[in-house]
């Protein structure tokens, strides 16, 4: 696969929480994205992170606040929140090439949105956690750009939709959003194996950026995200794992606008704080 086109310049970037952008990939096609900055920005040195957002790749917030990229912000990045195209309308690999595309775009403007060497992240939350382990995985083989870290929480990655915790909530083919999501982000059956779809299958994991991987015990997407960093930490990857034990509603309640002032933010918040400020260490 190839990326699309390069990303083109956008107008100097203004601080300000979930602050509106148009990013051209091509001559034709803009995405949408929010941008996230402290008021004390510019001037502070802070890590830029590439935020994809939930909703089993068919649902999203574009219009509105994204609060896990509130967090990011407040946890001390800059954060470019990316509105993905997203399936049935745009399959694998269309939204996964797109985020690409930013992320080298990003890597490229970091002096504007961050700082001249701040260290950059990918970062995502359900299916955007998908598309940040893809990424990884990507920025890899194909030598750039340099990641200093990825945040999968409750990352979507098992296309088999099997896991004992994904039966424990009742997660069964019928009506499941999960298997609704990857049949339409899958447009081909054989994509199941391309290790980019689905990262759960990838075969190679030595070689990527340290982890912060998150679930929580009431998350149907635990097993597979356990498991995914199991295999990292086996392949030689750092991993900072944590379950939250308090009640979440993950995935879900990723996408409640309100969900920046709910209980579980506040243990999210200091994790993604301590492993964003090792990049500065």
């Amino acid at each position: 696969m190839r990326p699309v086109s390069s990303v083109s310049a956008v107008p100097a970037v203004l601080p300000g929480l979930g602050r509106p952008m148009a990013i051209a990939v091509d001559r034709v096609h803009e995405l949408a994205a929010r941008y996230y900055a402290s008021p004390g920005w510019p001037g502070a040195a802070c890590p830029l992170v590439l935020h994809l957002h939930g909703g089993s790749f068919v649902q999203g917030l574009p219009a509105h606040d994204v609060p896990v990229a509130r967090l990011l912000c407040e946890a001390g990045a800059a954060v470019l929140s990316l509105d993905y195209p997203r399936p049935p309308a745009h399959p694998f690999p269309r939204p996964l090439e797109s985020a690409y595309a930013v992320l080298v775009w990003a890597q490229q403007q970091r002096r504007r949105l961050a700082a001249a060497r701040a260290p950059l992240y990918v970062a995502g939350e359900e299916a955007g956690g998908n598309l940040a382990a893809a990424l990884a995985l990507m920025a890899r083989d194909r030598g750039g750009p340099v990641l200093a870290g990825q945040i999968l929480l409750s990352p979507m990655l098992d296309v088999c939709v099997a896991t004992a915790s994904l039966r424990a909530a009742g997660a069964g083919e019928a009506g499941c959003p999960w298997a609704g999501g990857w049949r339409a982000y899958l447009a081909e059956a054989a994509d199941a194996l391309h290790p980019y779809a689905a990262p759960a299958r990838a075969m190679r994991l030595a070689g990527l950026p340290r982890a912060l991987v998150v679930t929580a015990q009431d998350d149907p997407l635990r097993d597979e995200t356990r498991a995914y960093a199991q295999r990292l930490r086996a392949a030689g990857v750092p991993v900072d794992e944590a379950v939250l034990s308090l009640a979440t509603a993950w995935p879900s309640s990723y996408l409640d606008p309100a969900a920046a002032e709910a209980p579980w933010a506040r243990p999210l918040h200091s994790r993604l704080q301590r492993f964003l400020a090792c990049a500065s260490a």
